[in-house]
């Protein structure tokens, strides 16, 4: 099933990455600090997308964490 992804404006203070989120994550940024990258069947997918916008995207370690580096 396809899930709708995120990826955060803002870089995370401790790993300085932006990271990917799905739309029902609890730690799903504030709308303004946030952009839309569209349906993927798997995380990695989103963080390719990603990684367009922000070269070092990595998955949320909560709802993503198969594509967590961390």
């Amino acid at each position: 099933m396809k899930q709708t992804y995120y990826v955060s404006t803002v870089r995370q203070a401790v790993t300085g990455d932006n990271e990917v989120h799905v739309e029902t994550c609890q730690k799903l940024p504030l709308s303004q600090n946030r952009i839309r990258l569209g349906e993927y069947y798997h995380c990695a997918e989103a963080v390719n997308a990603a990684r367009k916008l922000y070269p070092t995207a990595d998955g949320c370690k909560i709802c993503s964490p198969a594509c967590n580096r961390q």
